[in-house]
């Protein structure tokens, strides 16, 4: 406190008596928001509140990435995904009987459903009060709601219909309710329709009155890894109500969730848990986690701190950062901010051609936007668009009409063969398919409209928060009940410079926080045209606390620097930053078209008379050498020369043709770098790597469009 009002004392007078301006590491909960719901006592105090859907709009090239969605595989997937039939789906069925009635539904209306109300699209909004009013008209007089116990539907292929699966039918399977849980809070705060409130009451009724033996049963597995998801919507509903049986009973999920706070579990604990595999050894440190399927460590690792707001034991916060660290400790020595666990992490997998599941990056966003808000943690908005810059572009086809299941840092090749036991599934799962896999087909949909949801947050002093950069529009009341819209015109991340507007119904005093990144080591700052010289903070919040008036401007420049990550854990590799982009090696692609319905998966499903032909599968092939390892001079001037371009004439700067920045290197191929017997991009040996091979200019472009990319690189031995 004393080094931030020195730094008041000092620049007050800078820019006038009545402006405060300082460097904060989250806003002070001393007070409480008296515009939007935050948490109720004796929850800990939100240091971030989510502001309700709609208040913000994307601009821009994220505004595009709304339109290629809508006109996309999340726009149309109502008419051709055989689980969004409305022929005998179980989600449109009073009783909650039909064929169709597990997560598919509710996973693609988290995304279909928001998009709706950010965009105010009246036919997307039309389409899903359909499926909404029907789960609010599905409650039963018990309060459980949404297909009959869900799993029926689930056991669909006849060659699963054994005694085992049969007995699991019993028992009640929470898990696809929890994620309709999501989509309707979001529709509560869209319409304020009341009959959302009555159905979680209702609902979380039932959880608390059955036997906890039948809540989040160990007979089904995702129910009870994933608890988080129902804690955090008892939670919500507590916030509107203040009903205290809403505290017992996110007391009693906890309990019954999986033990994500634990640290060494016995390793026969873990084998047992549904999504791990035999067939390799199991060392010491692998019993830190109790699940490794890549997935639910994206939901799961962020249950102990959701449980801290009930507690306050900062024990769990800290089990929360120890279980993102335990990761990426073993199998996150790559760029793009995610881990290498195709389907499960295996020890001794952890090169950076190891992929993770699409499901696994949009859940990882969607954690750290409630750590974010949780903890007010800049590290989560830095991480968060760690992701979405980096890995989350190239899971996705430009035109968004299929996706890939499976991307990784370093991927040359996508196609549609089997590539066990490099990748641990037996299947197609590199393509890029609009049918395959069936959960990440409907779940991507989420990733985007989570991502804008957030860029804006309220704060317990009446401001509001900048904590996530991209184009976008808020509107919000701040102060004394002011209403200000906030424009941010900017192409970040892929330039420097972010313009905020301020347009306000009156003159008012409340402060405005910007995140600074993690990355960042100058600043420009200024305020209606008058630089601000402050020392720059990175990893905290400007705080600028004034009396604000209609038409104010504040710019902030953000100079990208290059900088040379080494992942000393993984063979001193070397991937290559701009800012918040990372770069990989430009490659030619070789798009080869196939029929989806001979590339995708087994489960696959889509309804009857849809024209297949219009939905193709999509291969890629290398045209170009991708083996190089990269020459590093201590200036780092002297290793790359960035290229700015213009910005892309249709606003999308996510494909290798369209980024408006590329970077040339020096580098010299490595030949016994090579594809190897899974048909994989051949795994990384220690640098630095002798080569004898010529010094040449290579291109390096923004990682998240490219589809075929080394990101992690050798390093060519001086």
């Amino acid at each position: 406190m004393i080094r931030f009002y020195s730094l008041f004392l000092a620049f007050l007078c800078l820019i006038g008596c009545k402006d405060e301006i300082t460097f904060v590491d989250s806003p002070s909960t001393n007070s409480k928001n008296s515009h939007y719901v935050s948490n109720r006592l004796p929850l800990q105090p939100s240091k971030l509140i989510k502001l309700p859907i709609g208040s913000i709009k994307p601009e821009g090239w994220l505004l595009e990435y709304f339109n290629r969605q809508k006109n996309g595989l999340t726009g149309n997937l109502g008419k051709i995904s055989a689980w969004l039939d409305k022929k005998d789906n179980a989600w449109l069925s009073k009783d909650g009987k039909g064929k169709w009635g597990w997560e598919e539904v509710p996973y693609w209306l988290k995304g279909y459903a928001n998009i709706g109300y950010i965009t105010e699209d009246k036919e997307i909004i039309d389409e899903a009060k359909i499926w909404i009013e029907a789960a609010l008209d599905s409650q039963r007089e018990n309060g459980f709601f949404g297909p009959n116990f869900a799993w029926e539907s689930y056991i669909a292929d006849e060659d699963r219909n054994n005694e085992l699966e049969t007995k699991k039918r019993k028992a009640i399977d929470f898990w696809p309710n929890m994620i309709m849980l999501y989509c309707l809070q979001s529709y509560y705060e869209y319409s304020k329709d009341d009959r959302v409130i009555e159905l979680m009451t209702k609902y979380f009724k039932f959880q608390f009155d059955i036997e906890e033996k039948d809540l989040l049963s160990n007979d089904h597995y995702w129910a009870r890894i994933r608890g988080g998801d129902n804690l955090h919507s008892v939670i919500w509903l507590y916030n509107r109500t203040g009903d205290k049986w809403l505290l017992s009973l996110a007391e009693k999920i906890y309990r019954k969730t999986a033990p994500w706070t634990s640290r060494g579990h016995k390793l026969e604990e873990i084998k047992n848990w549904k999504g791990i595999r035999e067939g390799f050894d199991w060392p010491i440190w692998f019993s830190d986690l109790i699940d490794w399927h890549n997935v639910n460590i994206a939901q799961g690792f962020r249950t102990p701190a959701q449980y801290y707001l009930l507690n306050g034991n900062k024990k769990y916060l800290k089990a929360t950062y120890d279980n993102f660290n335990i990761v990426r400790e073993y199998f996150g020595q790559v760029p793009g901010g995610m881990y290498g666990s195709d389907e499960n992490c295996r020890p001794g997998y952890d090169d950076p051609r190891q992929a993770i599941e699409l499901c696994g990056i949009v859940e990882h966003m969607n954690s750290d936007e409630h750590l974010l808000r949780i903890t007010g943690d800049t590290f989560w908005a830095d991480h968060i668009e760690n992701i979405a810059f980096n890995s989350f572009p190239a899971t996705v086809s430009p035109d968004f009409k299929a996706v890939r299941y499976l991307t990784s840092p370093n991927m040359v090749v996508s196609d549609s063969e089997s590539h066990s036991p490099g990748i641990q599934q037996t299947g197609p799962f590199l393509n890029f398919n609009p049918f395959s896999s069936r959960c990440c087909q409907h779940n991507h949909s989420q990733g985007w409209p989570y991502f804008t949801e957030n860029l804006w947050m309220a704060t317990p002093d009446n401001g509001i928060a900048a904590v996530i950069y991209s184009p976008s529009k808020v509107n919000a009341k701040v102060g004394n009940n002011t209403n200000i819209s906030i424009t941010n015109k900017t192409n970040y991340p892929f330039s420097d410079d972010l313009i905020f507007e301020i347009k306000t119904d009156k003159s008012d005093n409340f402060p405005i926080y910007f995140r600074i990144p993690s990355w960042s080591k100058k600043s420009t700052i200024m305020i209606n045209g008058k630089t601000i010289h402050i020392p720059i903070e990175a990893s905290k919040f400007l705080k600028i606390n004034r009396k604000w008036s209609n038409d104010d401007i504040i710019k902030i420049v953000f100079p990208k620097n290059i900088s040379v990550e080494r992942w000393e854990k993984n063979h001193n590799s070397a991937s290559i930053n701009y800012g918040p982009l990372t770069f990989s090696l430009k490659i030619k692609e070789k798009y080869v078209e196939k029929p989806s319905e001979k590339t995708a998966i087994r489960d696959s499903r889509w309804q009857k008379n849809v024209d297949k032909k219009m939905w193709p599968t999509y291969e890629i092939y290398p045209e170009s050498d991708w083996n190089y390892g990269l020459i590093l001079n201590e200036n780092l001037n002297d290793s790359f020369k960035v290229i700015k371009k213009d910005w892309p004439k249709d606003n999308f700067p996510f494909t290798n043709e369209s980024s408006p920045i590329s970077i040339k290197a020096y580098a010299k191929k490595i030949p016994n770098w090579k594809i190897d017997e899974h048909n994989l991009t051949g795994e990384l040996i220690d640098s630095p790597i002798e080569s004898i091979e010529k010094t040449e200019i290579i291109e390096l472009v923004p990682m998240g469009g490219s589809r075929l990319r080394i990101s992690s690189f050798p390093v060519i031995k001086n």
